[in-house]
Formats: structure tokens, C-alpha cells, sequence
């Protein structure tokens, strides 16, 4: 089974959802506890919320397997990426409420991590460079959108309701500043984002995959947005997915993306 989806578009934007894949290798899924098939972390449903990239023209690549299995969003050397703060690691060994994911003394060793980065990081990274070089030669620029849910409220890393949608910029590193003021114009003025709470660089501020790819010095700008996960489903089991709620949020995403790509022919670049 391939370790990605991914499509091809037509347009100087990529969007990428690491985070959901939910299938569990049966060699790992061995290793783990039981509560990992609730896969409670996942970032449910979101190829079917972003509706609009046929529509738009953007490249699209979402990950096959679960987070449990590797974090396609951390780096390969497990960096923490906010330093001081709780977070889960490139092999998560537990849930975000804490749960074990593996039996006591039975984490995976640093083979098994090496044999996880080769099979399921390295080909999704690859494709991702890929894609972004591709849009680079042939318009000039690239935007990635990493696209990512949470529950609204996870007391391990924030404390109360996360806002609706939470931007990361790498605190204005990963784009050009004039992009996430682009972003903020569109939430202001568009009628349905004004019904939704947002932050920049807020408790999320881009992960592995927006830190390492937004450079915008090349012409390659990463945006993240963290959206809490109550605006468009029942975070409870089974994650519910919401059409009535979605159908309100979709016009927004359309919206923000449609901002990138005005952006980018603004720069006069792209083609």
C-alpha cells in the first residue's frame, strides 16, 4: 500500500494533510495497545472538508497511515519543535490524553524508527519536495498549505476552547509577511470567516513541514492553519463528520485558498 495519496493540479498550491491517515500496518499495529485503534488523534475527515481543490486547480497529497504509526510532521530527528511545551514525538509513544500507545518497556527501538522514517516519512517528504520543485520551475513560486485538525479542547497542550481556525506562519518566517496579512485581510472582510475565532502564531505555530519548506527567500511560502476540529464534526467517538456544519466553514477555506493564489499571481510569477 502506497504511504501517500497524492494528485497533481494545475496551480502554484499544494495542500498537505500528514495527519489523515488512519491505517495501522498489522506488523505494527502488534506493537501497540488497543486504544490505538481508537486513533482519537487523527485529523478526521479533512480530505472531504477541503471539497474545493479540484475546483481550484491545487495539488493535493494526504498521508495512508496514522500518526501512531509515524508523524509525518516532525522531523526525522525528533527535534521538539516548541521547546519548554508538551508535545508527541516523531513515534508517538502516547495519546494526546496521555494514553500508553505501547505495552511498559516496549517502545520501538531505534531500528524500528529508521525502518518507519524509510518506509512511510522519506516517501511523503520526497513527493512533497518534489511537487514544490515542480511548481517552483513551472510558475516561478509555490504556496503549501499544511492543512491539520484538533479537538477544541486538549488540556495536555493549551489550556481551555482553541480558536476556531489557528494559523502558523513559524511566527512570519514561512511566508512573506504581505501573504498572512493577505490571509487576515480575507478572515476580516469575508462575511462567513466572521463568525469564526482565529489567531496567528498562536499555541500552533507550524509544524516540521511548514518550518522546513517555507522559504520564502525561494520563492516557496508555508502556511499551516490548525482548525478546531467542533467547527465541522462531533469530536466525540466515532468523529462524526458534520455536512451541516461544513457547508459553512468550506466557503472560508475556499476563500483563504483562492487568497493564496491571487496572491501569488499578484507577484506576478505565476501563470
Amino acid at each position: 500500500m502506497t504511504a501517500f495519496h497524492f494528485k497533481q493540479g494545475h496551480v502554484p498550491l499544494l495542500v498537505s494533510m500528514p495527519h489523515v491517515g488512519t491505517t495501522i500496518p498489522e506488523d505494527v499495529a502488534t506493537q501497540l495497545n488497543p486504544v490505538a485503534q481508537v486513533k482519537a488523534d487523527t485529523d478526521w475527515h479533512l480530505p472531504l472538508l477541503y471539497n474545493m481543490l479540484d475546483e481550484l486547480g491545487a495539488s493535493r497529497i494526504h498521508a495512508e497511515y496514522s500518526r501512531y504509526v509515524i508523524d509525518l510532521n516532525r522531523p526525522c530527528d525528533d527535534v521538539n519543535l516548541y521547546p519548554g511545551q508538551d508535545t508527541t514525538g516523531l513515534c508517538p509513544l502516547d495519546t494526546f490524553d496521555k494514553q500508553p500507545l505501547y505495552p511498559e518497556g516496549q517502545a520501538p527501538d531505534r531500528e524500528e524508527v529508521a525502518r518507519r522514517i524509510e518506509n512511510y516519512w522519506q516517501p511523503y517528504h520526497q513527493q512533497l519536495q518534489s511537487e514544490l520543485q515542480r511548481m517552483k520551475e513551472t510558475f516561478g513560486i509555490a504556496i503549501l498549505w499544511d492543512a491539520h485538525s484538533i479537538a477544541s479542547q486538549v488540556p495536555r497542550f493549551f489550556k481551555g476552547r482553541l480558536p476556531d481556525l489557528n494559523f502558523g506562519t513559524a511566527d512570519q518566517k514561512s511566508c512573506d509577511l504581505s501573504l498572512q496579512s493577505a490571509l487576515a485581510e480575507c478572515l476580516r472582510t469575508q462575511v462567513s470567516a466572521q463568525k469564526y475565532s482565529h489567531v496567528f502564531n498562536g499555541r500552533f505555530k507550524g509544524g516540521h513541514i511548514t518550518r522546513h519548506y517555507g522559504q520564502p527567500t525561494s520563492h516557496v511560502h508555508a502556511v499551516q492553519l490548525e482548525m478546531s476540529q467542533v467547527v465541522y464534526m462531533n469530536e466525540a467517538a466515532p468523529f462524526e463528520y458534520r455536512a451541516d456544519l461544513a457547508q459553512q466553514v468550506q466557503p472560508v477555506l475556499r476563500a483563504l485558498l483562492q487568497t493564496c493564489l491571487t496572491w501569488a499571481e499578484q507577484k506576478g510569477v505565476a501563470s
